[in-house]
């Protein structure tokens, strides 16, 4: 709740100069690893784990009460496992979980969902080293599948009064994985061209 928040001297600098709620910048500083950029009423930040995108994930949206906001989980990777291994002790089912939240991308208008936490699978698929229709080795064609799943959830899912908590998506065939991490789908910044 936005009102059990005091904010900071400077989180009201940034409000006032970005025409935000104090105690919403506030939470975002407190989320946020670093500040990436702000321009334009917005605040792109690093979360602690390593995702760049709008007030370091803080949301209001779909959030009862005006005065609420959503955080990301703690560890969305932790998340994805607890809520498999439930599916698995509820159903016997082996099945992967997909986290994800809505993010920006650079030099793009328009919003998608991307993967922040998974479970079961593996969420690269490298083509490199493939041949592709005309015989070229491919050298480097990453998918980001879990991204892509992500994306393709949230046509169903929605993002406004639709109230589907979860989609399913049958008849993919992924790479199993017990160690998976949403961590290989962070870029490093040192090899950003963006930041």
């Amino acid at each position: 709740n936005l009102d059990e928040v005091k904010p900071s001297r400077f989180a009201k600098t940034i409000a006032e100069e970005y025409g935000k709620d104090p105690s919403l910048v506030e939470v975002v500083l407190r989320e946020a690893k670093s500040i990436v950029r702000m321009g334009d009423g917005h605040i792109i930040a690093e979360t602690r784990h390593g995702f760049i995108c709008a007030n370091a994930g803080v949301d209001k949206s779909n959030v009862p009460g005006k005065r609420n906001v959503a955080l990301l989980p703690e560890d969305p990777d932790l998340s994805a496992r607890r809520i498999r291994e439930k599916i698995r002790k509820l159903t016997g089912k082996d099945v992967a979980v997909i986290i994800s939240d809505t993010h920006g991308r650079a030099l793009r208008e328009g919003e998608i969902n991307v993967a922040i936490g998974v479970a079961g699978i593996e969420p690269l698929r490298d083509r490199r080293g493939e041949n592709d229709l005309f015989g070229y080795t491919l050298k480097v064609k990453r998918t980001a599948v879990a991204d892509e799943l992500s994306s393709a959830a949230e046509l169903v899912i929605g993002q406004a009064d639709e109230g589907v908590p979860a989609a399913i998506i049958r008849g993919y065939r992924y790479q199993k994985s017990e160690d998976a991490t949403s961590k290989r789908l962070l870029r490093p910044r040192e090899k950003s061209l963006f930041i």
